[in-house]
């Protein structure tokens, strides 16, 4: 972490006005106008600003994100230094965003030079109308002023060329582990540059083609073992092999399938059995029925697997059929909830993060922009809110889960399904500690459950999802008492045995203990 330029800059005043102007670094402006966090929860730190509402923030790392007003931002230096050498080196930084060194020198000096020109233009027209008394020898010459500046704070004399290549490689810095959120509402801010990042399937499936490059090497089952034997370099390997398929993977295939079988049903072993049952083999029927009778959830799950007295041609064309409906050779068609989770599992967890919310982020997009006047006429699909929340939950991220969660519940179309969704929502509302808007949210639950429109909740009395109303609202009483909240407290417990005295019997058995502690926690208030 490097930030000895900065602190030259908050000991010298003439440096920091500089800084300030022309060259867009405001010590006095670093108030970034909104609550903002960064997604992975690392500390943030404003330190400057600019004049169009921009912020200069400091993460954990040292790394420079720069936040604009409207809505973007990104790493602009891998330092304090490194980003003071380029908004100095490069006045002009934000008109230069698209620019790479792929662009080549000419390009990148003919772009630098004409935005140059129109500061130094600038300078001219308003020189002597600044409020300086014209003596600084100065006005008017960004050359003069750059070489002061890069003098008092030390930093090198760097070509525009090598400035463009450092804020490339910082700008491609920025996600996953430093997606900027605003910190009330959990949306994230656009990226600051157009450049093409790696679909989400490239580093998430990276392992596993390493490894069915090593298993394609050779060595046998023997040396295979290192890669079946683990489950998640397994599943990688399997993956991998979808999307990469070869005629002499067979013996590999099967030797993973075997060893996939211990997991119990997996989507990667019906995937591996599709695989192996392309080569249509009637041989391979007996492994693959060996397979499926590992137990009654694979039993299940491979039933329509041709018969022992099937040919080889009857498994191909099973394998065609679900290969045709579930998986497919191209990476980019399986649901983001596949990558997702194999990210998760390596330990990715912010790339996961990141595409979990501007997935989010595109739905709730879409929802605005249908109810917005003379919007979007064809609605967006929402069915991925439910899985999004408990992917979330997965990762840890409760605030983002009850994001998707509170949009989920506002889009159910039934009664039975709003009741559980908002009973999800208090929950999440609870466990992050939002005491009042879980009391809320299981008031307007309350609400639905009386309301005689809608007949799927005839049923609720006697059924697990009574007893999970039950259990949230005396869960929630406690939480309210452990908060010091008696009058809340003795509202909600209140409601809490009304739910408990229409349950029947069976759902209440398993509520009446914790009901009984929930009591005399709520007495103990006084």
């Amino acid at each position: 972490m490097t930030d000895h330029a900065l602190r030259l800059l908050r000991q010298s005043r003439s440096a920091a006005e500089l800084a300030a102007f022309p060259f867009e670094f405001d010590l006095d402006r670093a108030d970034h106008g909104e609550e903002v966090r960064l997604a992975s929860g690392g500390p943030l730190t404003p330190v400057a600003g600019d004049g169009a509402g921009g912020t200069y923030f400091v993460c954990a790392d040292g790394s420079v994100l720069y936040a604009d007003s409207e809505g973007s931002a990104g790493i602009i230096g891998s330092s304090a230094d490194e980003a003071l050498e380029i908004v100095i080196g490069l006045p002009g930084w934000h008109d230069y965003l698209d620019l790479s060194p792929a662009d080549g020198r000419e390009k990148i000096l003919a772009r630098v030079a004409e935005t140059e020109d129109e500061i130094r233009e600038y300078e001219d027209n308003n020189d002597g109308n600044d409020g300086n008394d014209g003596n600084d020898g100065n006005d008017g010459n960004i050359d003069a002023e750059r070489a002061e500046l890069r003098g008092t704070l030390g930093l090198p004399e760097r070509s525009p060329v090598e400035l463009i290549g450092m804020l490339h490689t910082a700008l491609l810095r920025t996600e996953p582990d430093f997606l900027l959120l605003n910190a009330e509402e959990g949306g994230a801010y656009e990226r600051l540059d157009p450049h093409p990042r790696p679909p989400l399937w490239e580093p998430v499936l990276a392992r596993g083609r390493a490894d069915l490059a090593t298993l394609r090497a050779g060595g046998g089952p023997a040396a295979w073992d290192a890669v079946a034997r683990d489950p998640l370099r397994r599943r990688l390997a399997l993956r991998a092999a979808q999307f990469d398929r070869a005629d002499g993977d067979l013996d590999l295939l099967r030797h993973l399938v075997r060893y996939e079988a211990q997991s119990s049903m997996t989507d990667e072993l019906r995937l591996g059995a599709v695989l192996v049952g392309l080569h249509g083999l009637a041989e391979d029927l007996a492994l693959l029925h060996e397979v499926r009778d590992t137990d009654f959830d694979t039993a299940c799950g491979l039933s329509e697997l041709p018969g022992p007295g099937d040919t080889g041609a009857d498994l191909r064309q099973w394998a065609l059929e679900t290969d045709a409906s579930m998986f497919g050779t191209e990476p980019a068609d399986e649901p983001v909830f596949s990558w997702t989770e194999l990210a998760r599992d390596q330990g990715m967890t912010e790339l996961a993060r990141v595409a979990l919310i501007r997935l989010l982020d595109e739905i709730e997009l879409g929802q605005y922009l249908l109810r917005a006047p003379g919007g979007a006429s064809e609605p967006l699909d929402t069915s991925p809110l439910r899985a999004l929340s408990r992917e979330f939950q997965e990762l840890g991220d409760l605030f983002q889960a009850l994001r998707a969660q509170r949009l989920s519940a506002d889009l159910q179309d039934t009664a039975w399904a709003r009741v559980s969704a908002r009973l999800t929502q208090a929950r999440l509302e609870r466990e992050l500690g939002l005491l009042p808007r879980a009391t809320a949210t299981l008031t307007t639950l309350r609400a639905t459950l009386t309301d005689p429109r809608d007949t799927s909740l005839r049923l609720w009395h006697g059924v697990n999802l009574g007893r999970s109303i039950a259990e949230e609202h005396y869960a929630l009483t406690r939480a309210l008492a452990d908060a010091d909240l008696p009058e809340e407290a003795r509202a909600l417990l209140a409601s809490s045995d009304a739910i408990l005295g229409e349950l029947s019997g069976n759902a209440a058995a398993g509520v009446r203990e914790l009901a009984e502690e929930t009591a005399e926690r709520v007495r103990d208030l006084g």
